[in-house]
């Protein structure tokens, strides 16, 4: 029986989730599967996968064939290291625990990078979200700005009516101030002949 390592799709329309599985050749792509040994979602960024690694190297053992979407993954995941290492601890060319060093330290470097790239989009997300901010700050700024001009501009609108009004109450002002004056001086003069003419009497 050929045995392939292959993606089975799952997930709803528009994002898709994958099972990573070993099932025969023969089979549908989602149908009956031997052994499922990961999964893959594309969905995030970086990619999300789950791999078992044992279970995987001992497919590949086993002559399991990996499509090309799978054989990316498990050199991703670093089951074809593991495999080309287990060949070379068969032919005598290295020790396990040489081969162990060697995958784990790939597999250290290999966690490093994803984690630079982690940083490296958080980064860019906050330096997206700073500048989104910074542009709406500036917006409603401007805002701000047009609408306290728009006021000052309906104020000096309004200060040549008041100004009129406040010239014309003091224009009323005054004439009533000058008609009460001349109203004084007419019962002024009117009362001085009548004084006279009462100091004239009490002389004679």
């Amino acid at each position: 029986m050929s045995v392939k390592i292959r993606l089975q799709r799952h997930g709803k329309k528009g994002k898709p989730f994958y099972w990573v599985v070993a099932a025969d050749a023969r089979s549908k792509r989602d149908g009956k599967y031997l052994e499922k040994i990961g999964t893959y979602n594309p969905n995030t960024n970086p990619a999300t996968i789950d791999l078992d690694l044992d279970s995987a190297v001992k497919w590949l053992h086993n002559g399991a064939q990996p499509t090309d979407t799978a054989k990316a993954i498990l050199s991703y995941k670093g089951a074809l290291l593991k495999h080309h290492l287990d060949g070379g601890i068969r032919k005598g060319a290295l020790t396990q625990e040489q081969a162990d060093a060697k995958l784990a330290a790939w597999l250290e470097a290999k966690t490093g990078k994803v984690d630079n790239k982690k940083e490296g989009l958080t980064k860019a997300q906050a330096d997206v979200k700073a500048k989104a901010l910074k542009a709406e700050k500036e917006v409603n700024a401007k805002r701000l700005a047009t609408a306290a001009q728009a006021e000052a501009d309906a104020i000096a609108a309004a200060t040549p009516a008041v100004e009129e009004e406040v010239a014309e109450a003091e224009v009323v002002t005054a004439e009533a101030e000058v008609a009460t004056e001349e109203v004084v001086a007419d019962v002024v003069v009117e009362e001085i002949p009548a004084a006279d003419t009462a100091s004239e009497t009490t002389e004679a």
